[in-house]
């Protein structure tokens, strides 16, 4: 079997699923790679480590009870850090949103939890998703895997560096203006556009009114198929 971080998600799911992995190795294998690459790019503004092994182990135990388990039982993802996350704060890069928790997961999240689905970590974007250049005030600048003196482009940035990498396998962006189409292009990776309205849209933290409009949860993700997925996990 190769590196549980270079496998893709469909490949983890059922590794998991025919008990050749467990979620707790899948799981280890990419806080690891967090920890071995993320200094160099800085894509991954928090690591869940603690909640995501604890739900792993869960995870495992419910596998091993015989009981029947969802599509992504045991796969993580990672969410960008203007996407509802329970428990977690919702900052957008911003200090004053440092303190911005949440009620509830957004829709995205919440529907990626229940097909089994585990997340590991919170993702780099510019300050409130606005700028080309993948750099917050709370969390400093995301750098491009491929050559450091580049862009991973923006807003999605963090999300792109961290799938490019291996950090997460899928990964939750959103994209008003190609948020997720340019950092797709600037770090070579795919992603899911869904049209307007097929993935139901949140509040996300405290995002001022006149950019609601034109945010809406959409995932990166490593291949085609995965981001078909993906869309069957969240549309059934």
């Amino acid at each position: 079997m190769p590196d549980l971080w270079r496998m893709g998600v469909l490949e983890l799911a059922r590794a998991i699923s025919t008990q050749e992995a467990s979620s707790e190795e899948v799981i280890d294998a990419h806080l690891r790679r967090i920890e071995a690459v993320n200094v160099s790019v800085n894509a991954v503004a928090v690591v869940l480590s603690d909640q995501a092994l604890e739900l792993a182990r869960a995870a495992d135990r419910q596998r091993a009870s015989g009981a029947a388990v969802p599509t992504l039982h045991g796969v993580p993802f990672s969410v960008k850090d203007n996407i509802d996350l329970a428990g977690m704060p919702t900052t957008q890069g911003a200090r004053a949103l440092s303190g911005a928790y949440p009620s509830r997961d957004a829709p995205s999240v919440e529907r990626l939890r229940a097909a089994g689905a585990i997340p590991i970590g919170r993702t780099n974007l510019p300050t409130f998703g606005m700028g080309w250049v993948c750099e917050s005030e709370l969390w400093g600048t995301t750098v491009n895997p491929w050559d450091r003196s580049l862009t991973p482009g923006a807003s999605s940035g963090g999300e792109a560096a961290a799938l490019a990498t291996g950090m997460s396998p899928l990964g939750l962006g959103n994209d008003g203006l190609g948020s997720l189409r340019w950092p797709a292009q600037c770090c070579g990776i795919s992603v899911l556009r869904t049209t307007r309205g097929r993935i139901p849209r949140a509040t996300i933290g405290r995002r001022p009114r006149r950019f609601s409009h034109s945010r809406c949860q959409r995932p990166p993700a490593g291949c085609g198929r995965r981001c078909c997925t993906w869309l069957a996990t969240r549309t059934a």
